[in-house]
């Protein structure tokens, strides 16, 4: 559940816009949305009476009260997201229960997500992620480049269980929601600089200017983000590469334009760009290496590699939404995107100085998203249906480089060389209503038939030599002109799907509502962007999701959402990989449905004003999340049932938070001071035969704000994850235990011993100062 989507509740602040991003990408909120909440805000501020505020949530694709959405759903303002410095959107996670958003190995920009036990471990391009990515509506495809910033952003939401109705396929999990603000019409300018550990500096700028008032506006926004890595790359065999692991170097920018020719109508196009040159991160190599002599590292964010240190993310595109109110009870709205991204990564395996498993890669994206929508409402009728339509590219190639192995055998290198595409289009039709019986029941149904048609071409081969994706991957290197792999894969396929919800409301009274819903959602089928034989596609996944819950404000001041959930999740898409005794380069992986899982969980989220100044909140998630039957195919064996070496990952059995905030007149302005201690249990890292489990441990977060008499002014000072836990986010795991010595491993591909992990962010201290022009 939210806090508040408003500032303090005894005082307003106006303050700067907070900190840049990927979300950089959007459309905008309905122009509705913000003159509701100028209107409660402006109610509010003439009330002496302490009370919670009332919280505008876009969960169900149209304008509500959360407190009136029977759907789990978590909502963090804008007010909120700046007053506890938070800065990107794996930080959301602490605030919502049953929720893992963290960045993905390797990559400082790519996402890794889980709701509720479903998530995707693996982003090879083409794989379909569990858990949706939107911004004011428009479909994220890719998790590269998903780690999003802050900008201008009225609310996140997290909405946990299948979203299969109006969101569609990919959100067999939930969804994540950046709402954007729409412009005020006024003349505005912000900036804001942050100083913080390893030498973080970030600038921050938005404004607006109005072309023709009242109809026209002009917004941009610029951030620049650098930071020095936590750690160090301590070995590297090229000259002249930056050595900072877990650095930070982003620039973005963007501009929008607004035009309302009249009351009736809203237009708004949006053009950004984000270039993340942030370094590759190096990972913590967790036993020696046995062809090396290097020792294992001090700190886990010290690494050391072979490859070169530099990456980059680069995601443009532009947006593009159209909104008619034809009525006072029909809305129209048209929704348009266009988006690419570009990303070249370096992906030391192995972790050490040697080219033992080192993988180059490229990774391209683009899509485009059309989406129509009629929104419904009456006194007992409010209804959202709509056309989507959905078409997307996604390439890659990768070189895992053996030289190492190679060289043992007398070759001058080897190379396994991996790439396609994967083209797929998709279109849906969708309608979802609640219908207001009386004025205590209500009754909801949903339906969208979804259409997939997907196209994979897939090269797969070895190649007797060390070679990189392109020419000028490393100094002086120059891709040869017949270097090239064989097809393994060329074929299509197509599915069809409904994906239902139902579910009935009960309003006990004006400020308690129980409910109870069934729904379903579908992950899409794919093809195996690694195949090394022609093989047919995996069929989609299926989320059957059962939930009932209660939301109500027990008084004024104390407010309980709880939701007891039961997922039964068919026809999970893995890639399962045997070793072959004869051809240590060749993986064997074959991609299909491997089996089903279950979750039973329940969520509680409070919020409660004890005093004027002082409020707390928190959530408690708890999951029981297992694989009942999975089987696999083994080229030998035939089918095989491999259930007790399957481990849901990223899914604690217990995720909680506890958070307050604490207001405070001075002479010279207000203080608010906040503070959150997030606790995670422990959870697998690796889905199958997993050798690394991370055991539980808490963070503690704690800041304080000033705000000036006027709001022109505002500092912060926040401390994040101060109690310097070291906690894991990733990993890769190329060892097997050996049977004849317990706690010993033998090598794997590559002929080393890889086991290594990656980290989530230590202690950082920062400050920031804006202005408000």
């Amino acid at each position: 559940m939210s806090t508040t989507n408003a500032t303090p509740w005894r005082f307003r602040h106006s303050l700067c816009a907070a900190a840049v991003s990927a979300a950089l990408l959007g459309l905008s909120s309905m122009p509705t949305l913000a003159q509701e909440a100028e209107e409660a805000e402006a109610t509010e501020a003439t009330e002496e009476v302490r009370r919670l505020e009332r919280i505008q949530v876009t969960a169900r694709r149209t304008v509500e009260n959360l407190q009136e959405v029977p759907v789990a759903v978590t909502s963090l303002s804008e007010a909120e997201l700046l007053e506890r410095g938070i800065d990107s959107i794996i930080e959301i996670s602490q605030f919502s229960p049953n929720t893992t958003l963290q960045q993905s190995r390797a990559t400082n920009s790519t996402i890794t997500a889980f709701i509720r036990g479903v998530g995707q471990e693996d982003p090879l391009w083409g794989y379909e992620p569990g858990v949706g990515i939107y911004i004011d509506d428009v479909y994220v495809a890719r998790p590269q480049g998903a780690v999003l910033d802050i900008l201008n952003v009225e609310r996140i939401e997290v909405l946990r269980g299948p979203q299969g109705t109006l969101y569609g396929k990919n959100t067999i999990g939930g969804a994540v929601k950046y709402v954007t603000k729409t412009m005020s019409g006024d003349k505005e300018f912000d900036i804001s600089a942050t100083r913080g550990s390893y030498n973080q500096m970030d600038i921050k700028a938005t404004g607006q200017i109005p072309l023709v008032k009242d109809h026209l506006y002009f917004g941009f926004g610029y951030a620049n983000m650098q930071r020095n890595g936590y750690g160090q790359f301590l070995v590297s065999d090229l000259p002249n590469q930056d050595t900072h692991n877990y650095n930070k170097d982003v620039v973005a920018y963007r501009a929008t334009l607004e035009w309302r020719p009249n009351d009736e109508v809203f237009f708004r196009l949006n053009y950004d760009n984000t270039d993340d040159k942030s370094n590759s991160k190096g990972g913590y190599r967790l036993i020696p290496s046995i062809l090396t002599n290097a020792p294992v590292p001090n700190s886990v964010y010290d690494s050391y590699t072979s490859l070169p240190t530099w990456n980059r993310v680069e995601t443009k595109g532009w947006s593009l939404l159209g909104e008619w109110e034809y009525s006072d009870t029909t809305t129209f709205r048209s929704i348009t995107a266009q988006r690419e991204n570009y990303s070249p990564v370096n992906i030391d395996f192995d972790n050490t100085a040697l080219r033992i498993f080192d993988v180059p890669a490229i990774y391209e994206d683009d899509w485009f998203t059309q989406e129509l929508q009629m929104n419904y409402r009456t006194d007992n009728l409010s209804m959202v249906s709509g056309l989507y339509y959905y078409e997307a590219d996604s390439c890659g190639i990768f070189d895992a480089i053996l030289e190492e192995f190679g060289k043992s055998l007398g070759l001058p290198g080897l190379t396994r060389e991996v790439s396609g595409c994967s083209n797929s289009t998709s279109t849906a039709i969708y309608s979802q209503g609640t219908y207001y019986i009386d004025d205590k029941w209500s009754v909801t149904a949903g339906l969208r038939y979804t259409r997939d048609e997907k196209e994979a071409l897939v090269r797969n081969g070895l190649i007797f030599d060390t070679v990189y994706p392109e020419s000028g991957w490393i100094p002086g290197y120059v891709r040869g002109p017949n270097v090239g792999t064989p097809v393994v894969l060329d074929d299509k396929a197509r599915w069809s799907k409904f994906t239902p919800k139902f579910g009935v409301e009960y309003r006990y009274s004006p400020d308690t509502m129980f409910y109870a819903s069934f729904s379903q959602g579908f992950k899409s089928g794919t093809f195996n962007p690694r195949a090394e034989v022609a093989e047919p596609a995996a069929d989609p996944e299926d989320v059957y999701s059962y939930e009932i819950g209660v939301k109500t404000d027990l008084t004024d001041t104390f407010r309980v959402n709880a939701t007891a959930f039961y997922l039964d999740h068919k026809n999970r898409q893995y890639i399962s990989v045997f070793p072959d005794p004869n051809d240590a380069t060749a993986l064997n992986q074959r991609l299909g449905n491997v089996g089903r899982s279950d979750a039973t969980g329940l969520e509680v989220e409070f919020v409660w004003l004890p005093m004027d100044d002082l409020r707390l909140y928190g959530n408690v998630g708890l999951i029981d999340a297992n694989f009942k039957n999975v089987f696999s195919f083994d080229p030998n064996q035939g089918q095989i049932d491999i259930t007790d070496q399957f481990s849901i990952t990223n899914t604690p059995s217990t995720t909680a938070n506890l958070g307050f905030t604490y207001d405070m007149d001075v002479d010279n302005g207000s203080l608010r001071f906040v503070g959150n201690y997030a606790y995670r249990g422990s959870y697998d890292v690796v889905e199958l035969n997993n050798l690394l489990t991370q055991s539980a441990y808490g963070i503690l977060n704690l800041g304080v704000n000033w705000y000036s008499p006027t709001g022109s002014w505002t500092v912060g000072l926040h401390g994040k994850n101060l109690t310097r836990e070291e906690y894991l986010v990733g990993n890769y795991s190329f060892v097997a235990p050996d049977p004849n010595n317990p706690g010993q491993f033998l090598p794997g591909l590559g002929g080393d011993t890889t086991l290594i992990g990656y980290y989530g962010a230590p202690r950082t201290v920062s400050l920031t100062v804006g202005y408000r022009f």
